[in-house]
């Protein structure tokens, strides 16, 4: 079995693991009213999932071309011609960034967040990168936080 049929195996009892703790997650009283219930997506996102993941297991093998290559297949032997360092250095950034979030606030945690994966990615105009990032932060904080009504920390604890 090849590389992304593993994967795929991974990803479906991930996603069936996922679903039974969704479909089987206590509701309080009044929230078996409401519309939009607190499991509701994490239901799509584990049937979603498990969908893709069955699809990607039923479809045949992609056929090797003259030279024995198939597209997409990892060669081993040859890690170094990989980006792992970038791909390393976004999940420390990740990391660097829910660790952030509150002693810095989610909307400086964010901006810087979004301009270093952008740096860490190659785009270099920051001209470009800084005000994308103030505007998508700013955007994302009004929408969960007066849109949606939860709270994220706008700013460093030390100055609200």
């Amino acid at each position: 079995m090849t590389l992304d049929k593993w994967i795929a195996v991974f990803f479906l009892l991930l996603c069936i693991v996922y679903g039974y703790a969704s479909f089987t997650y206590p509701l309080l009283p009044f929230e078996r009213n409401m519309a939009f219930l607190p499991n509701t997506m994490p239901m799509v996102l584990s049937v979603v999932g498990a969908f893709l993941a069955l699809l990607i297991l039923l479809m045949p093998s992609p056929k090797p071309d003259g030279e024995g290559d198939v597209l997409g297949n990892i060669d081993v032997a040859s890690l170094r011609k990989y980006k792992i360092g970038p791909a390393l250095a976004l999940i420390a950034a990740m990391i660097l960034y829910a660790l952030a979030l509150r002693p810095v606030g989610f909307l400086a945690a964010t901006a810087l967040f979004l301009v270093g994966t952008g740096w860490i990615l190659g785009e270099r105009k920051l001209h470009v990168m800084v005000p994308v990032a103030l505007v998508g932060a700013g955007s994302v904080w009004f929408l969960v936080h007066e849109m949606l009504g939860i709270f994220l920390r706008p700013l460093p604890g030390w100055l609200s």
